[in-house]
């Protein structure tokens, strides 16, 4: 089975416990105004390998995981390529190699034949990282182009399986830093029963560049990143310590 890469990163220190072997998968319904990867949005420019190919690949670097490394999975979207997915954490658990998917969950949704896929995904995955961009629908609607139900019901069925989670949630100014969201977006992770980490991630223009080198207008142009002290709020009203 082969798919489609945007990029592999072999030392990935922010992607899930330890040091990752992180691959970058193309493809991505959501168009998110902060996005800092808008090139991995098409899946039609990078690399095509096998899961196998990658295996081998992510090997060379085990020495460096210790115990809590391994391989994470991101995008994009990962979802939107999931049988993909589904072979790499396969063969990432023949060979002794923890898993992680790193997911905004907009495919996610309880019909077939997409359950079914994502019930055999789970077998071999070890931790999802989910990102819940902003709590209210509407207003993630306005940031992403989808609205969040599907994806708040993907935590609450990790839930349900006592898959292992951390939540991810991007603080942009003006967008999702509100604090009656935040609240709410507090109650809901709370409900998690497999929930193990809570991060909150400062928006950032990094990626600005990137719109500008592929003709479009960076939507989020004039936002500043948030400051220490609603960096330190958003972290007091979701329990961060």
């Amino acid at each position: 089975m082969e798919g489609k890469i945007h990029s592999i990163e072999s030392f990935g220190a922010a992607d899930g416990p330890g040091i990752r072997f992180v691959i970058f998968l193309e493809g991505c319904p959501m168009r998110c105004k902060y996005c800092h990867n808008p090139d991995t949005w098409a899946k039609s420019t990078g690399d095509t390998m096998t899961a196998q190919e990658l295996i081998q690949k992510a090997e060379r670097y085990r020495s460096y995981w210790k115990n809590e490394g391994g391989i994470t999975v991101s995008g994009g979207e990962p979802l939107i390529q999931i049988d993909f997915v589904t072979e790499i954490f396969r063969l990432a658990h023949e060979n002794d190699i923890n898993t992680v998917l790193d997911t905004s969950g907009q495919p996610f949704q309880r019909k077939e034949p997409f359950f079914s896929k994502f019930i055999e995904l789970m077998k071999y995955t070890d931790l999802v990282m989910l990102d819940i961009k902003e709590i209210n629908a509407d207003r993630h609607r306005i940031l992403t182009g989808f609205g969040n139900e599907n994806i708040l019901d993907m935590a609450g069925y990790l839930s349900e399986i006592g898959k292992p989670i951390w939540i991810r949630h991007v603080l942009v100014p003006g967008y999702t830093d509100n604090d009656e969201d935040l609240k709410k977006l507090s109650s809901f992770i709370s409900t998690l029963k497999s929930l193990e980490k809570t991060e909150v991630l400062p928006y950032h223009t990094l990626g600005a560049y990137k719109w500008k080198a592929l003709g479009m207008e960076y939507p989020l142009d004039g936002t500043d990143p948030p400051s220490r002290e609603r960096i330190a709020n958003a972290e007091r009203i979701l329990h961060i310590k």
